[in-house]
């Protein structure tokens, strides 16, 4: 959901806070550029990710400065600066464990769950196997590892041990075949083949009552109107990610792609429910139309970007990772 609500805030389909970090800068360095923008949507761990943690505002540590630093003190009863950087944290929940106060940061539970149960599953197996179309055999030729990365024939321009050139396999150099097989050498277990299902349901809540704890209070003054106000701009976004992401469609994973009926919503309180309609279109209208209403109640709600730049030892770390990385899966 987050996913689709990024789409339709690139496609211009809803407007809302954005916190990012961008890592392309000048687009000097390729591993950075490739990178480019990482977004609270993205981040795992959203806002308190320690992507923003260790990234900079106008050249300072974000969490040290405006804006950065309101949310050092943000706590459910409190989560106005919240709401102004990164509302889509109070609605899917966040933990602020990478802040000043570690372990002991504010935590505001997910508002929005959701989860799609198989029916009348069955367990498949697949076989772990490759055919090299080039034939080459496991002991035919010596592979040796070169000294400057890299892998040789010649011996003498191979890496040594205990005066000995390094030999290699061609599995390590991604060659030769790989003999079918359904079970884990190491283990004995029949390799996982994913499930069959007869059908799938999906069930998605956004609890009301969960919003109705948070409180965001203007100047350290509460004011019921603005908490009604904010709660209604969350509920109206986490009813827009439902929506956006039944027009994307769920393609969970390789060959996982779900489709079917649309679903019905229903409002359930009381012990009643009472069904209404809502697709992505409407579900960004109401929540323009909320937050019209919220920002008459003084309630801040940036339309711009908050952008955030790498801090340089975040951005040698990420090159320096990325390099041995690559140089390791290349044998140097």
């Amino acid at each position: 959901m987050e996913l689709a609500l990024l789409r339709a805030y690139d496609d211009k389909k809803l407007k809302m806070p954005m916190l990012q970090v961008d890592f392309a800068g000048d687009g000097t360095d390729p591993i950075l550029a490739e990178i480019g923008r990482i977004t609270a949507l993205e981040a795992p761990h959203r806002m308190c990710d320690a992507i923003f943690r260790d990234s900079e505002y106008n050249g300072q540590p974000f969490r040290d400065v405006a804006p950065g630093s309101e949310l050092n003190g943000a706590t459910a009863a409190n989560a106005t600066a919240v709401f102004r950087l990164c509302p889509t944290a109070l609605v899917f929940g966040f933990w602020d464990s990478t802040g000043p106060r570690g372990g002991l940061g504010a935590k505001v539970q997910r508002a929005l769950v959701s989860e799609i149960v198989g029916y009348q599953a069955v367990k498949g197996k697949r076989s772990s196997s490759r055919i090299d179309p080039l034939q080459i055999e496991k002991e035919s030729i010596a592979i040796y590892r070169k000294v400057e990365g890299g892998w040789t024939l010649d011996p003498a321009q191979a890496e040594t041990e205990h005066g000995q050139p390094v030999k290699l396999k061609p599995s390590k150099i991604v060659h030769g075949n790989i003999t079918p097989t359904l079970r884990d050498k190491d283990t004995g277990e029949f390799y996982h083949g994913g499930v069959t299902l007869a059908y799938a349901v999906q069930y998605t809540v956004l609890s009301l009552a969960a919003l109705r704890r948070l409180r965001f209070p203007l100047d350290g003054v509460p004011r019921p109107d603005v908490d009604h106000a904010a709660r209604t701009v969350l509920a109206a976004l986490g009813l827009a990610g439902i929506c956006f992401l039944d027009e994307d469609g769920y393609d969970l994973r390789s060959r996982c792609l779900l489709d079917g009926k649309p679903g019905t919503m229903q409002f359930v309180g009381r012990g009643e429910t009472h069904d209404f309609c809502l697709d992505a279109d409407a579900a960004a209208e109401l929540l323009a139309q909320a937050v019209e209403e919220a920002k008459s109640l003084g309630l801040a709600w940036a339309e711009e970007p908050i952008r955030l730049r790498p801090s340089s030892d975040l951005s040698r770390l990420v090159i320096e990772s990325r390099k041995r990385s690559m140089a390791t899966n290349t044998g140097a």
